[in-house]
């Protein structure tokens, strides 16, 4: 849409007295000439207000029958007509077997095809009225039917002529013979027989010049409603069709069968008194029009609110990401804003720069905070006359701000609204909106006018979802897709639940954030030396076409995924054509799916599950039930860092994996919480060892204050202590130190080590080194695998519940080990010339 019809559609200036209200007949005038003769949806019959809309049109709520060999038309509710539904009901067959085999056999026509002829043939001429049974037309075959009860003589043929033409029913645009009573067709005969009861007198021509055709799934007619409520309804439907998802001919066909009875939109009753009988669909799609039908009057009245005062967001653009389609609020009314240079700075700013939902939403919010706080100040109307204490005054607002639910709001949403207020000030100077009027004064000082972070509390860090609740989910992987998934009005159910599976998957082996993993290139899968790569753009750090290796199970998911949506292509906005998980709708704000879309059905899956338990029991042995909030699409990025700390991935690996630019972000998913890493301290102190393997216990206090870790075990040495391990004069000869003091969470490192030592040891036999080298090596070698074997029977005697506990320990101190940034034992040790 131009900037120039979206200004054309903004509400008009007030003007007072402009028209009678009263006047009906020039409301209809106003309605017809605000009609866009442009406005084609469909194909429309002005003589009888018949709207018929193409089945194939991707944005129509009904579409044709799936059996490959049927072309009926059928409702949203229907995925088969009739007919085959009747034979779907009898085969064995799956749903999309049943589809692709199945031919039906019909006793009539469907809406819209061609009928056979009648077979009576006389004389050479053959009757050309539809065949209705018997392989006859209704007239010869109630003439064959008459003559067979009747039990006549003669043959009924004698009596009977062919008939070279059909009668055509006095309906308007009736596509339906009229071949049954009055000259009727069988739809409106029936019909005029029930309104002869109550009008014994009516007129069967008059009576149908008022009725509106036979309507199939995909049509509807205005013709049973008064003037001026057509006019009213057109309208609206021109003012709502361009903000749908989906256009709707089967609830506007049922909301005109209910609003029988009204004669205009503009009424004070409720949309459930106007239409008592109406479904949630139809009062839904009601209550849209008249909130367009009373726009449109208040602008014929005059009565609609100057063009400064009000903001159309549908007229400049806007769009919502709601399943409806429709930007909610459609308006704002900006008096809200105290201060009148605000205002037009706000309403410049979005006329000019044509902002999206969410950075109007916040600008919005921003102004209407500083507005707020503004007006508690003298002289703030006038820019002119603006302070520093004013920009204070503001930050001190955006520094206390609430969401609008009440809740308090959080770092990162007051930081995004103040930057968004201050970049609309910023706006206003450069573009010279109020560069002549704004006062030098009003400018935020970085130094002070900050919003402090908070601190993070180290006790919540780990978001990951724990591996044995990723099996559970796993389990039940087959019901991802079903139930209240987003998409289903636009793909089949096995599309739907193939596009999720493959979308869960990505998420939880390649570790991408959810936007990432959603705007996928079609392309993105890339071979290299037989290594399977992932193609994805980082957008949080603007680092495109990045590589990941991931399996073959996983990149078979993409191409299975793939392979299939080569075959949805026809059906899906030509928008996302690029991507892999394309959007689904022409109304998406971007041309890939959007990732409310999986977050919500990542959701709507985990509350599904019957079951989903965590990893501790409660005192009776039963396993504690998993917070199913804590299961969302980001958390699956914790857990893959997560999977890969807990395997000792190296830091460095991890952070190319993870596509960090700076490795203390990795570290963070080396973290443990302070309580975890208590608990595992607790456990683990009490099974030190010295260097001969001899236990040597200590309090939790001592294990973290006067140890210090070295790469195979701890050590008390204090000089060394002292130096945070950078003092040693032995270095890596730990085993034969007296001061060493290891636990079971270093065999890994030890074993490691010994293997280390071995290879050395090799080496330097190869060398034909010197025998005292021989002979240390081989010491070093036998005192390390005393430790290990003494840490490993002690370990072995515990029982199996306190051993698992001992293990699960030692995985936290390693992983928290892990993400330290000091270099332990260096190889040049330091001066020892402090006082111990």
């Amino acid at each position: 849409m131009s900037i120039a019809s979206a200004l054309s559609r903004l509400p008009a200036p007030r003007t007072e007295n402009a028209v009678d209200p009263d006047d009906e007949g020039g409301w209809a005038r106003w309605l017809q000439d605000h009609l866009d003769p442009a406005w084609r949806p469909a194909e429309w019959r002005p003589d009888c207000w018949l709207f018929t809309g193409s089945v194939q049109e991707p944005r129509s709520s009904v579409s044709l029958c799936r059996t490959a060999v049927c072309d009926t038309v059928v409702s949203p509710a229907n995925i088969f007509c009739p007919f085959c539904k009747e034979g779907q009901k009898k085969s064995p067959l799956p749903a999309a077997e049943f589809a692709r085999t199945f031919v039906p056999v019909r006793n009539r026509v469907a809406f819209g095809g061609v009928p056979e002829q009648c077979s009576f043939t006389k004389d050479g001429q053959r009757c050309v009225r539809p065949r209705h049974c018997k392989e006859l037309c209704a007239t010869h075959y109630t003439q064959w039917k008459t003559h067979t009860t009747r039990k006549a003589a003669g043959r009924w043929e004698d009596t009977a002529v062919p008939y070279d033409g059909t009668p055509v029913c006095p309906a308007l645009a009736c596509p339906l013979p009229g071949l049954y009573g009055r000259g009727l067709c069988r739809h409106h005969a029936q019909r005029f027989r029930e309104h002869r009861r109550i009008h014994p007198d009516a007129d069967v021509a008059l009576w149908a010049a008022q009725q509106p055709p036979y309507l199939a799934p995909h049509q509807f007619s205005l013709l049973p409603l008064p003037e001026p409520l057509r006019w009213e309804v057109l309208y609206g439907l021109q003012q709502v069709d361009p903000w749908l998802r989906i256009f709707e001919p089967p609830q506007v066909r049922r909301m005109v069968r209910d609003l029988a009875g009204t004669s205009t939109l503009i009424g004070d009753i409720t949309d459930q008194q106007m239409c008592p009988r109406s479904t949630v669909a139809v009062l839904r799609m009601l209550g849209r029009l008249r909130t367009a039908v009373r726009a449109g009057h208040a602008q014929y009245t005059g009565t609609a609110p100057a063009q400064d005062d009000v903001l159309d967001l549908r007229a400049l653009g806007q769009r919502s990401r709601t399943p409806a389609g429709i930007r909610q609020p459609k308006t704002v009314d900006l008096r809200t804003i105290q201060q009148p240079w605000l205002r037009a700075l706000l309403r410049t700013w979005t006329i000019q720069q044509r902002p999206g939902a969410d950075e109007f939403a916040r600008t919005l919010r921003g102004v209407e905070l500083a507005s707020r706080a503004l007006a508690q100040r003298p002289a703030t109307d006038d820019p002119a006359g603006l302070r520093y204490d004013d920009v204070t005054a503001v930050v001190d607002a955006f520094r206390t701000a609430l969401k609008l639910d009440g809740e308090p709001a959080g770092w990162n949403y007051r930081m995004s609204i103040a930057s968004h207020f201050f970049a609309l000030i910023d706006y206003g100077r450069r573009s010279g909106t109020a560069a002549d009027t704004l006062s030098a004064a009003f400018v935020r000082d970085p130094a002070n006018h900050r919003i402090p972070e908070e601190e993070t509390n180290e006790d919540e860090i780990g978001k990951a979802i724990p591996e044995p609740v990723i099996r559970q989910l796993d389990a039940h992987l087959h019901l991802l897709g079903h139930g209240r998934a987003r998409g289903q009005r636009t793909l089949a159910p096995d599309d739907l639940q193939l596009m999720y599976r493959t979308l869960y998957i990505l998420l939880r082996d390649a570790g991408r954030r959810p936007l990432e993993i959603c705007s996928l290139p079609r392309d993105c899968l890339e071979t290299r030396n037989d290594q399977i790569c992932l193609v994805w753009n980082n957008h949080k750090a603007r680092r495109h076409r990045r590589r990941l290796p991931i399996t073959t199970p996983t990149a078979q998911a993409i191409r299975t995924w793939k392979e299939r949506r080569e075959q949805l292509q026809t059906s899906l906005p030509p928008t996302g054509a690029d991507y892999l998980f394309p959007a689904l709708t022409h109304l998406a704000t971007r041309p890939y799916l959007p990732t409310n879309y999986l977050g919500e059905t990542l959701r709507d899956w985990a509350d599904s599950i019957p079951h989903l338990h965590s990893e501790g029991t409660d005192t009776h042995g039963n396993p504690l039930p998993f917070d199913r909030s804590l299961i969302y699409a980001y958390a699956f990025r914790h857990s893959y860092a997560q999977r890969h700390a807990d395997a000792g991935t190296p830091l460095d690996v991890l952070r190319e994996l993870m596509d960090h630019k700076s490795v203390s972000t990795t570290q963070r998913y080396y973290t443990v919480s302070l309580k975890r890493k208590r608990d595992a301290v607790t456990k683990l102190a009490a099974h030190v060892v010295d260097n001969h393997g001899r236990p040597s216990p200590s309090s939790e206090t001592v294990y973290e204050l006067r140890s210090v870790a070295v790469p195979y075990g701890g050590c008390t040495e204090p000089s060394n202590v002292k130096a945070a391990g950078g003092s040693c004069p032995i270095r890596f000869q730990c085993a034969g130190c007296g001061f060493y003091r290891p636990d079971p969470s270093y065999l890994p490192a030890i074993e490691q080590h010994i293997n280390e030592l071995r290879a050395d040891r090799e080496t330097a036999l190869a060398m034909d080194a010197a025998e005292f080298v021989i002979t240390a090596l081989t010491a070093q070698i036998s005192a390390f695998e005393q430790v290990t074997d003494r840490m490993q029977r002690r370990l072995a005697a515990l029982p199996s519940a306190e051993r698992q506990e001992i293990e699960e320990a030692s995985t936290v101190l390693r992983k928290a080990r892990a993400g330290r940034t000091h270099t332990l034992l260096p190889l040049t040790p330091l001066s020892r010339t402090d006082p111990v």
